[in-house]
């Protein structure tokens, strides 16, 4: 045999497993660095020995639930979400229970699963190589019921009731692009005055507690925006929710609610509250501000949610 057919043969044999695996682009057009990033992606895929990508964007109307079904159709290997934290959501709510891995190329303002993960929130082509390069993981995924409606939604990060989500619900677009995650403190200093609200709080079914509250949170994950971590025991593959209830209390309420949070539960503190279990249910005396994942969803007064662990494959290096 010539070096020539050597060369060729080996190329067939370890090559055509690598050649055939190909990758699904779902990105946000808005949140999309330009056309260079593309050109470098499909530059990435050739070196690394994948086939051409699906290329799929996301549009006003559907921001990424059609585009991940598409990609999943088509029988790609893994489908990476090109955006911010609702592309991510909406790609994981379709990925979910399918073992097809998902992904992670951060675009947005919060990126809040990929500050969890600890993925390059500031280079999209080292994160880009990182997913074609990465090994496999499961972490867990959560489904959220709002107002007893016949529909579930997925979430990863977070969701919350009251004053975080008329924070997101309320952050001025054009600050954003100026200040990035900063312009959420902002919004958060405007919201602070506020009247407390009744709620109901059940984990796992068992009997409801009874609070006069601003916001419910329930996390999969530990941080939030600005790194702050809200849920200092939350783990994204344990399979258990962590619910926190902020109630100041009083004039200096606020910074009670501060040393709770930073104060890691180290002392008995009124305003805020940990839960945990594998569901919890949440109703509010009157409907106030929800969100998913940092995206304003209306408002609601009452919400389900019920852990499923494992349900996601997350594609990623540093494992």
């Amino acid at each position: 045999m010539t070096e020539n057919s050597t060369a060729t043969s080996e190329t067939l044999e370890t090559g055509d497993n690598t050649a055939s695996r190909r990758a699904a682009v779902v990105i946000n057009p808005m949140k999309s660095p330009g056309d260079s990033f593309r050109a470098s992606f499909f530059r990435l895929c050739e070196t690394q020995g994948w086939a051409e990508p699906l290329w799929l964007e996301t549009t006003k109307e559907d921001t990424g639930l059609g585009q991940a079904r598409e990609a999943l159709e088509a029988g790609v290997d893994v489908v990476i979400a090109a955006g911010g934290d609702g592309t991510v959501r909406c790609v994981a709510e379709v990925l979910a229970g399918t073992g097809t891995p998902m992904g992670l190329v951060p675009l947005g303002t919060g990126n809040l699963l990929a500050r969890n993960l600890g993925i390059d929130i500031t280079d999209p082509v080292a994160a880009s190589y990182d997913v074609l390069s990465g090994t496999d993981t499961k972490v867990d995924v959560v489904k959220a019921t709002l107002d007893h409606a016949e529909t579930e939604s997925t979430f990863l990060v977070m969701a919350g009731l009251g004053y975080d989500a008329a924070i997101m619900a309320n952050t001025v677009d054009e600050l954003k692009d100026r200040v990035g995650w900063l312009a959420y403190v902002e919004a958060g200093i405007r919201h602070l005055p506020g009247k407390p609200i009744r709620a109901k709080i059940s984990m796992d079914g068992e009997h409801p507690v009874r609070r006069r509250i601003r916001s419910v949170m329930v996390g999969n994950c530990g941080k939030i925006m600005g790194g702050v971590e809200i849920f200092p025991d939350a783990k994204i593959d344990d399979g258990i929710l962590d619910v926190v209830i902020l109630a100041p209390i009083g004039r200096f309420g606020w910074l009670d609610v501060l040393a709770g949070v930073f104060g890691r539960r180290n002392a008995k503190n009124a305003s805020v509250e940990y839960f945990s279990g594998k569901s919890a249910e949440i109703e509010l005396a009157h409907e106030q501000e929800f969100q998913l994942d940092g995206d304003p969803l209306g408002k609601a007064k009452h919400l389900k949610v019920t852990v499923e662990q494992d349900a996601l494959t997350i594609r990623m290096t540093g494992i």
